[in-house]
Formats: C-alpha cells, sequence, structure tokens
C-alpha cells in the first residue's frame, strides 16, 4: 500500500430539522393548543486518532463526507429525530487545518484523541414555544440552522524521538536497519527513499526509542530541489535530530563539510524551531577509510565543519553498514532522551517496524 500523508477533504455537518406549526385536532377536546414538535439536530462530524492505521490513503479516493440532516419536527409534541453524526478514523499523527484560514483544527497526537469538527445545526422550534397569555394560538415557527462545512487539509506528520536527516547516500537506511527491526530498501545510488520509515530501537528489556528518517535532502531542497522539503514536516515532533554526513564520499568533487552545512541551511529555511532542535553530529562510512587513516580524516573533517558553523556539540564516528560504533550511540541516545522532555510516540509492531508497509531508503 503506497504510503500517503496528505490528502484534502470537504465536511459539511447536517442541517438542523426544521420545526413545524402543529394544533391538537382531537374528538371532544375542544380548542386544542400548539403541538408542532421541534425538529432535530444535525449530524456533526468529528476526527478520531487510530494507531492501527497508518495512511491518508483512503481520504485520496473519498473526498467529500456530508452528516445527516435532522428530522423535521412532527406533530403531538413530537420531536425530529438527530441525525447521525460521522467519524473519521485517521491516523495518530494527523493534524487537520482549515484549508481557507490555515487554523489547525486538531492535532491527533494520541490513541482515541476525538475532536469535534464541524457541528450539526440546531434543530428549529416548533409552535409549542411561541404559545404566551397573548398568543394562544402561535403560528410562529422556525427553520433548522445549517450545519458547518469546511474544507479540510489532511498533513501526517509521523511522531517519533529521533529524526534522520543528511544528504541522498548518507546511510540512514542502512543505520536504521542496523539498530532496529525496520527493514527499508537499500541501493548504490540515490532516492531510493520516497516516504518517511519508522523503526524501533530496542536498547533494553524495558527501555526503546523511535527512529523516524526521511527522503535524503540536498541544497536547495527549500526551493524544490530534489524531493523538497515536504518531509521535513516528520522531523517537527523528534526531540533529537541525528545529522548523518558521509565521510568518504565516492565522488571525488564532493565536499561533506559543504554538504553538511548545506543541510543545516535548508533546515533554517523550512522552520527556524528545526535548527533550534537538539542536533547530533554522525560520521559515517569510517570502514570506506583505512584504518590508520581514519582518525586524521575525522579531525580534518571536524576542524573543517566547526570553524564553518560553530557547531560544539557531541560527534559520533560509525559504520552503519557493519555495525561499527553504532552501540555507543543509541546508548548515548537513550541516556539524551531519559533526560528530555517525553513526547507522543508512534505505535508499531511487536517485531518494532512500523504497521505500515516499509518504504525505501538510500544506502
Amino acid at each position: 500500500m503506497k504510503f500517503i500523508d496528505e490528502a484534502k477533504i470537504y465536511v459539511k455537518a447536517g442541517d438542523g430539522g426544521n420545526g413545524i406549526a402543529t394544533f391538537r385536532r382531537e374528538k371532544y377536546i375542544p380548542m386544542g393548543g400548539p403541538n408542532g414538535g421541534d425538529g432535530g439536530r444535525g449530524g456533526s462530524v468529528y476526527v478520531i486518532a487510530d494507531r492501527n492505521i497508518n495512511t491518508l490513503v483512503d481520504y485520496r479516493y473519498t473526498r467529500k463526507f456530508l452528516g445527516q440532516r435532522g428530522e423535521n419536527g412532527g406533530s403531538a409534541d413530537c420531536y425530529g429525530a438527530g441525525g447521525d453524526d460521522i467519524v473519521l478514523r485517521m491516523p495518530v499523527g494527523t493534524v487537520v487545518t482549515n484549508l481557507n484560514t490555515g487554523e489547525v483544527l486538531a492535532d491527533l497526537a494520541e490513541h482515541d484523541q476525538k475532536v469535534l469538527i464541524a457541528k450539526g445545526g440546531k434543530g428549529g422550534l416548533g409552535n409549542i414555544h411561541f404559545k404566551s397569555s397573548t398568543n394562544r394560538a402561535p403560528r410562529q415557527c422556525t427553520k433548522g440552522e445549517p450545519g458547518e462545512e469546511f474544507e479540510l487539509a489532511l498533513e501526517l506528520r509521523v511522531l517519533a524521538d529521533v529524526g534522520l536527516l543528511g544528504l541522498p547516500n548518507a546511510g540512514k537506511s542502512t543505520l536504521i536497519r542496523a539498530i532496529s527491526a525496520a527493514r527499508p530498501k537499500v541501493a548504490d545510488y540515490p532516492f531510493t527513499t520516497l516516504h518517511p520509515n519508522l523503526g524501533v530501537v530496542r536498547v533494553g528489556a524495558e527501555k526503546s526509542f523511535v527512529v523516524a528518517d526521511v527522503p535524503g535532502l540536498i541544497e536547495g531542497a527549500a526551493d524544490g530541489a530534489g524531493l523538497g522539503i515536504r518531509f521535513l514536516k516528520h522531523l517537527q515532533r523528534t526531540r533529537l535530530l541525528l545529522h548523518l554526513v558521509d565521510i568518504a564520499p565516492i565522488d571525488p568533487d564532493a565536499d561533506p563539510v559543504r554538504d553538511a552545512k548545506a543541510i543545516v541551511g535548508e533546515l533554517a529555511k523550512h522552520d527556524p524551531m528545526l535548527v533550534e532542535k537538539p542536533r547530533w553530529l554522525v560520521l559515517n562510512k569510517l570502514d570506506l577509510i583505512p584504518e590508520e587513516d581514519r582518525q586524521q580524516c575525522v579531525d580534518d573533517f571536524l576542524a573543517a565543519y566547526k570553524q564553518a558553523t560553530g557547531y560544539d556539540g557531541p560527534v559520533f564516528t560509525i559504520a552503519a553498514i557493519n555495525g561499527e560504533g553504532t552501540k555507543p550511540l543509541i546508548y548515548a541516545i537513550q541516556d539524551a532522551l531519559e533526560k528530555m522532555a517525553p513526547a507522543p510516540t508512534a505505535e508499531l509492531d511487536d517485531d518494532g517496524e512500523d504497521s505500515a508497509e516499509q518504504p525505501t531508503e538510500e544506502a
């Protein structure tokens, strides 16, 4: 099943039923008074978070949702029945926005969270409400109110503790395969990842965290280059970012320092808050450097990178392909997360994989 993380829909709550004006007409009961009942309320539209749903694909094919209209009032003081509510089930992490105003109507961060989106219209009043000492036979009644209607933008943002970012082929998929049960595609060409991935990293019997990776960024992504910044929203909920850098690029013209700096620049262009998140530097593909040259290569990179960016945060060196250096990294992540404020976590299967189809990732 294709991973769908955006959709646009139209919702309209049901209109209220009309009140009516009727009078009691029974044999042997003269001068029967007003007995017109009220109309029923219209059905409302709710959204609810469901951890058993993983994509918004259902809302790509069904885009219009109309609440049921309330029934009209009846005689003999009978009120009309209310319309049935509509409940739209969506993945945990879905953000529902009013397409016309940009207002966020719901942020479904927890399983079973339910939010009213469009309220059904009130039923109209029957003439029993207009009876008074001076108006014994009222013929007034009111129509039902219209239900609310909205054009909505649905946006799924995955919930994870740690987010991976970096250039295509920086090794994000290889890392997530090495530290979790997730099995994204690994290949020797860029942009093998087209959709986000989730994986659970188990550090101990009762200790684990969720990692999310997004398709690789390139310089100019904020302006639409490559896959653009469409998937950067998935990093906004994370508590920690791991910036993977290919320390041994195959391309002789590649400059790891320049490329790493460019990624940070793209984050700032998209959302300055992403730059403010804790971000660790992870130098990958150490296995491609001769052992006697590794330390010098790392030192040279760090000296140039710190001079260019002023970075003074944690630095880890790994070879994700064979797991070298990954254990100290995941233990350090677990320790850091325990000291941070808790955040919503995604629900994943027992095998440590997101229950959505595991899309692809780069080598």
